[in-house]
């Protein structure tokens, strides 16, 4: 069959299917809506409300000091839980996918435990583990450790939320991908330590930095869990988004919206990476993932 015969067949196939004119005009309307409405437009009002003001009150509402506390904690808290999550969804990811072993559909399973629980139940678990009530809670008070109310249970509770990330990006990439360059690597005297640094690792590089991206857009943005387990202590354990749920309810719009803008641009900035990044690389991308 010639290319423009296949070509043709192709044509006539993704017709038969529903890929005519009409029907792509409509699933890209409807799409091109769906993000407007739900994406587009609160951006807009965001940002909008944030310098509807002026400038001065924009810097001055994120100059206040509860402000800069909640800026410095989320900051912190995405600091430790990223590349905590990053050594154990590389470590989860390599067992998984190069491993077979007992169990690991259920390992699987707890993996995505946090996408189907809520987080406000993920907090009120930590409350039952480390609360004052609990097994544990007479012998933190003991030894004046503080989990609840303080950095670790929101550090703790942010590691739960987004543990799924980084693991969840990488599993199917290391199971696609195959062991045949890792038996190779071994089959030449590699260790098992060298062959993962400089075979298994960098063929999953990609999926990896995306895969921490997005931990930290969301370890940055965690509301429900933290919410409950940050006791909501001003310019001590409010975030970001705590910080700007207070504002909003002290009737301060302004600083609100501000302080929101603040934290949609650290999301946008996140993705702007990640889009320049597919730009600068999107040949060894596509083939990385070819391979």
């Amino acid at each position: 069959m010639s290319e423009a015969a296949a070509t043709r067949q192709q044509r006539k196939v993704r017709q038969a299917i529903g890929e005519g004119p009409a029907t792509r005009f409509v699933l890209l309307t409807i799409a091109l809506a769906f993000l407007g409405l739900m994406l587009v437009a609160p951006l807009l009002v965001v940002f909008v409300e944030a310098f509807g003001r002026g400038l001065g009150v924009y810097f001055q509402a994120l100059a206040l000091p509860d402000t800069m506390a909640a800026l410095q904690l989320t900051l912190l808290v995405a600091a430790i839980a990223v590349p905590a999550n990053l050594v154990f969804g590389v470590a989860a990811a390599w067992l998984i996918a190069k491993f077979d072993f007992k169990g690991k559909s259920f390992l699987l399973t707890l993996i995505d435990l946090p996408f189907a629980v809520s987080p406000v139940v993920s907090g009120l678990i930590f409350v039952l583990l480390f609360g004052a009530n609990s097994a544990l809670g007479p012998w933190l008070e003991d030894n004046n450790i503080k989990i609840l109310y303080a950095v670790p249970g929101i550090v703790i509770a942010t590691i739960f939320i987004t543990f799924p990330f980084i693991a969840r990006e990488l599993i199917p990439l290391m199971e696609q991908q195959g062991s045949s360059e890792e038996e190779a690597a071994v089959s030449l005297g590699a260790s098992g330590w060298r062959t993962f640094f400089q075979v298994t690792l960098p063929n999953v590089k990609w999926g990896l930095l995306y895969g921490v991206l997005l931990c930290n857009a969301r370890a940055m943005g965690e509301f429900g869990a933290v919410s409950v387990v940050s006791g909501h202590i001003r310019g001590v354990t409010n975030t970001l988004p705590l910080h700007i749920e207070i504002l909003y309810n002290d009737n301060k719009a302004a600083a609100a919206f501000a302080v929101a803008s603040l934290l949609a641009m650290l999301a946008l900035v996140t993705l702007a990476v990640k889009t320049l990044l597919e730009a600068r690389f999107a040949g060894e991308i596509a083939a990385q993932r070819r391979h």
